[in-house]
């Protein structure tokens, strides 16, 4: 525990001044997001705080797996964090083909789930080890991409990132799984270090160099919350980033459109569209993550009972999103 509460002491200060150096050289470089007509923005904004984020919190990682405070299997996951960050920073700059991306978030994402304790089972038994473990990537992959998807306004993958990671931790204290508060509390303390920077007005966007590899190390650790009996409270976290993004991609999908695309039609997306200024549009994510961290708390006694409520929220809160898009409220 007091490794953890030290990991979270250092990384906020280091990465909110990682952050600024990072921002001094992305304006140097003229490194910037051009506004068009798929943006939530108005004036180019530099791009690429991921540079800043993502070496912090995998450096975090793999100093506490050195330490022995952390699961010595984290250093793999750094290590595919570590390839999903340069991948990422050249998608970042040079918008790579789909295809080999994709190909090449599967390979770390299987770096990922072989980090897993050998006997885990995601899905609680339900299904062979082989099947669990391939629903299991195809899932791991999904929510990787996603996070990046969601990234769309000032200060929401910082808001989600610091409000699953802090459910985690909250669990781990629970169970007493002192191995995993520093890796979580890392990414807490990450995301409201870059929330200083990103908050609206937004000096500076994460970049597909911060939410793809910020969705990996969130990602393993929602598998690993899974793989030991709480799958539940592992579902329902991330459940409005879930939710948002599979549905928008669905659409997309049946209207046989590019689902990689860049687009706004994101439910929050559409309140920003409605005249919802961006951090009232946060506020009202982060309010229902709050309440979201509580249900996934609740699983420990109420069983499966939360999920229904968590469901009910997040329809809730998409059917406030939509309505807004629409000048209705």
């Amino acid at each position: 525990m007091i490794a953890a509460l030290i990991a979270f002491a250092l990384v906020l200060p280091a990465t909110a001044l990682a952050v600024w150096l990072v921002l001094g050289w992305l304006r140097k470089k003229q490194v910037l997001d051009i506004p068009n007509e798929r943006s939530s923005h108005s004036l180019p904004t530099p791009r690429g705080g991921g540079l800043a984020v993502t070496p912090i919190c995998l450096a975090a990682w793999a100093l506490l797996a050195w330490l022995g405070e952390a699961p010595i299997t984290s250093l793999w996951v750094a290590a595919g964090g570590l390839g999903l960050l340069v991948l990422s920073w050249l998608d970042d700059r040079h918008n790579l083909p789909a295809a080999p991306r994709l190909a090449l978030h599967a390979c770390a994402c299987i770096i990922g789930l072989a980090a897993l304790p050998s006997d885990a089972l995601i899905l609680q038994g339900w299904l062979p080890f082989w099947a669990d473990r391939l629903v299991a990537l195809l899932g791991y992959v999904w929510f990787v991409n996603l996070y990046n998807f969601m990234d769309g306004v000032d200060g929401i993958t910082g808001v989600e990132t610091a409000c699953v990671a802090l459910g985690l931790t909250a669990l781990a204290v629970v169970f007493r799984r002192v191995e995993i508060m520093g890796l979580s509390l890392t990414l807490v303390a990450a995301a409201i270090g870059f929330l200083i920077w990103n908050w609206h007005p937004a000096k500076l966007f994460l970049g597909d160099s911060g939410s793809v590899p910020l969705g990996y190390l969130l990602g393993w650790l929602l598998l690993d919350l899974a793989g030991h009996g709480e799958l539940i409270a592992a579902l329902i976290l991330p459940l409005y980033y879930l939710a948002d993004a599979t549905i928008t991609l669905g659409r997309r999908a049946v209207r046989g459109e590019k689902v990689w695309q860049a687009h706004r039609e994101h439910f929050y997306q559409q309140a920003v569209k409605g005249g919802e200024p961006h951090d009232r549009v946060v506020l009202t994510i982060l309010g229902a993550n709050m309440l979201l961290m509580v249900l996934a708390h609740s699983t420990v006694w109420a069983g499966y009972r939360p999920l229904v409520l968590a469901v009910l929220l997040v329809a809730a809160l998409l059917r406030h999103f939509a309505k807004v898009g629409k000048g209705e409220s």
